[in-house]
């Protein structure tokens, strides 16, 4: 991947997580569900750090989930 797709990856990725963690904060759910969707996320941030591709993917498969209702359990 040269400089500049590299480049882009990773502002649609920021753009991506940005728009996530602000949908995460604004829903009615309970707050165990709240907490384990922000934990998803912060696993997906810190793999963005090792590899970018593999983090934007695991992003879009978290936001489709969204899109779709399907939340995972709360503690």
């Amino acid at each position: 991947m040269d400089r500049e797709s590299q480049l882009e990856l990773h502002r649609l990725v920021a753009d991506r997580l940005k728009e996530a963690h602000t949908r995460v904060r604004t829903l009615q759910v309970p707050e165990g569900v709240r907490m384990a969707l922000s934990r998803k996320l912060l696993v997906i941030t810190a793999a963005a750090k090792h590899d970018l591709a593999a983090a934007a993917r695991r992003l879009e498969r978290f936001m489709k989930d969204l899109d779709e209702g399907r939340y995972p359990e709360g503690e």
